[in-house]
């Protein structure tokens, strides 16, 4: 390994500083909110939750506009503005405003949030508040479990349901904590879901590995971190983030191939990757049928492709402008209301995120939603395989930070085939982080 340059040695000695920093403790803070939101709904409920957020909110905009950013228009990223001006012009047309209203409300709130990230921390900075904030939740949630499976020793309600609990047999969905840990899992931490906890491990795992390599942590500190993330995603045992897991190692080996074949050698690896994700196409297509069952899961895709079938026709009646933005489903609105319902459980996304921005915002809004991912993601690629140049003579080693951005776009792109969570809180906080960061500044 190539040995930390001065400037890499100044950028580690800034990060433990700013470790210690009030705004790095509230990044920490704002960033456990957004990922572990049901944590408070079912600690403090939901009226409680939109009060924490709302401070949050409040706070992260004076923070972004005290620090004066410089918003040029050349470095603005255009999409992300789109797709926000046609999520709040849909209330015009939407067949539920009210609903609407709130909705474009809970997304400009997410979105100061993630503008705060994006612009105050430096990679750094939000490289070191996603690792204290993802430590404080997969520790609470392995405690959480223990605590459950040693001293409570059944399934466990949220404090606050966001719904009065039925008489008889519950669902699995309604109980915080399945008391499963002993049992090999599925366990759902102190975020009260199983994919949710196995995402936030999987991202766990990203930036610990960079801190690990970079070493802006303690070595034993990283390692011991990493058993933590891994042993976690093991536990809750979701299949759709073992997939992503898998889809963000592939582009990581890619990243690394096109590193070493250098800026002008890298023909073989844009075509071996181009063909590898037409093979997957193609694949997926031949035997759809069948896959399910190599992740454990039923063929039915745990009742998403009912899901997906029910918004398809939603988003077909109105296919060009979408029915109106409103981010989580409101489940007292048509057509939400009874749209996703299984087993007792009434769901309130699309478990597909194309699929979602369709149903609200059209194929208008598709598009857009489609060029912001697909734009972050390729500034992404380039700041990871394209070494930073201060100078003439100046080149810059690789640092693993470097990857940092490209590896949580791709776990964040691969879980939104099976989950919208990239449009809400922790995802869409993230999403909007990673799209103007790449815009400013290099890792």
């Amino acid at each position: 390994m190539t040995s930390p340059s001065p400037v890499l040695n100044d950028r580690v000695r800034a990060a433990r500083t700013a470790t210690g920093t009030g705004e790095a403790v509230l990044a920490a803070f704002i960033l456990f909110t957004l990922f572990a939101g049901d944590f408070w709904r079912n600690l403090i409920s939901w009226p409680g939750y939109f009060a924490l957020a709302g401070v949050l909110a409040v706070v992260s905009a004076v923070l972004v506009v005290r620090s004066r950013p410089s918003f040029r228009w050349r470095s603005t990223p255009k999409t992300l503005v789109l797709f926000l001006a046609l999520a709040i012009v849909s209330i015009a047309w939407s067949a539920y405003p009210g609903a609407s209203a709130l909705g474009v409300l809970a997304t400009l709130a997410t979105t100061i949030g993630g503008l705060f990230l994006g612009l105050r921390l430096g990679w750094s900075g939000l490289l070191s508040a996603l690792g204290n904030a993802f430590r404080w939740i997969l520790g609470l949630s392995l405690l959480f479990e223990l605590v459950v499976a040693v001293f409570v020793r059944r399934p466990v309600l949220p404090l606050t349901p966001a719904q009065p609990v039925p008489s008889g047999k519950l669902p699995q969905a309604f109980f915080w904590s399945r008391d499963l840990l002993f049992h090999g899992g599925p366990i759902q931490g102190i975020v009260g879901n199983s994919n949710l906890l196995a995402m936030i491990a999987l991202l766990s795992l990203v930036v610990f590995g960079i801190q690990l390599a970079d070493r802006t942590v303690r070595r034993g500190s990283a390692f011991s971190w990493l058993v933590v993330a891994a042993l976690t995603l093991a536990l809750t045992r979701s299949a759709t983030v073992i997939a992503a897991a898998i889809v963000t190692a592939v582009v990581l080996g890619f990243a690394l191939w096109a590193r070493r074949a250098g800026l002008h050698s890298r023909t073989p690896v844009y075509v071996v990757g181009l063909a590898a994700v037409a093979a997957v196409i193609v694949l997926v297509s031949v035997f759809a049928s069948r896959i399910p069952a190599l992740f454990g899961k039923s063929e039915d895709l745990t009742g998403r492709l009912d899901i997906w079938k029910a918004v398809t026709g939603l988003a077909e009646q109105r296919p060009a402008f979408g029915w109106g933005w409103v981010s989580y489903w409101a489940p007292w609105v048509k057509p939400f209301d009874g749209l996703a319902t299984r087993n007792g459980v009434e769901y309130l996304q699309a478990h597909n995120a194309w699929l979602d921005v369709w149903l609200q915002l059209g194929i208008a809004g598709l598009v857009v939603f489609i060029l912001v991912v697909l734009t972050t993601f390729g500034r992404s690629w380039f700041l990871a395989v394209d070494r930073v140049r201060r100078g003439v003579n100046d080149v810059q080693p690789y640092r693993a930070i470097a990857l940092l951005p490209l590896l949580l776009m791709a776990a964040l792109i691969a879980q939104s085939f099976a989950e919208s969570r990239i449009l809400i809180e922790g995802g869409w906080a993230l999403l909007v982080a990673l799209c103007v960061a790449t815009k400013q500044t290099a890792p």
